[in-house]
């Protein structure tokens, strides 16, 4: 580390290039937009452990469909969703960022029942936040262990790697459990 005249502080980090991928972001709000990041390839090395990527769980359509108001509107109370109205989404895409640690099942194909009291112009009055739409970057900085990110022409989708909700929770609980044998 060197203070430079300026009033600026030049620091000098020797990190894996997968620990960067996305902290670009967070840096330029860290620094005010002030800071400048340069990288240099210094040599490879041997594998140093895993890196903490986010806190926050997903949001995960429940089934394949085309996203209506009203699910939406449901599923945002639960999260930021990354999808609006009338988008083609398919069971085990991820279509949100979950407020909790943990990943949440959300049915965004969900519809109203008609009755004689309520109305489809009544989705109308339902008020959606704009989704987060991400860059490639936010989309690669949000991937975690467990999804993948599905780049095509005109979209960015991520998703589990294990589509099927039951398969996905048999898989969490043979993981944990062969991390709790590990740790004996």
């Amino acid at each position: 580390m060197s203070i430079l005249s300026s009033g600026y502080t030049r620091l000098e980090f020797d990190i894996p290039s997968r620990g960067l991928i996305g902290y670009r972001g967070d840096f330029l709000t860290d620094t005010k937009g002030n800071g400048i990041m340069n990288t240099v390839f210094d040599r490879y090395a041997p594998y140093k452990g895993d890196i903490v990527y986010r806190k926050q769980g997903s949001l995960i359509a429940f089934e394949a469909g085309t996203a209506v108001a009203y699910g939406l509107f449901n599923a945002q109370e639960r999260g930021q969703l990354f999808i609006g109205a009338g988008e083609e989404v398919y069971a085990g895409m991820i279509v949100g960022q979950s407020g909790k640690s943990v990943d949440i099942d959300v049915n965004v194909c969900k519809t109203k029942h008609l009755t004689n009291t309520r109305s489809s112009s009544a989705d109308e009055a339902l008020r959606l936040v704009p989704p987060r739409i991400m860059s490639l970057e936010q989309a690669i900085e949000y991937v975690d262990t467990d999804e993948l990110l599905e780049v095509t022409p005109n979209h960015l989708r991520l998703r589990k790697k294990i589509l099927d909700p039951r398969l996905r929770k048999r898989a969490n609980i043979s993981a944990a459990m062969k991390n709790a044998a590990e740790v004996e």
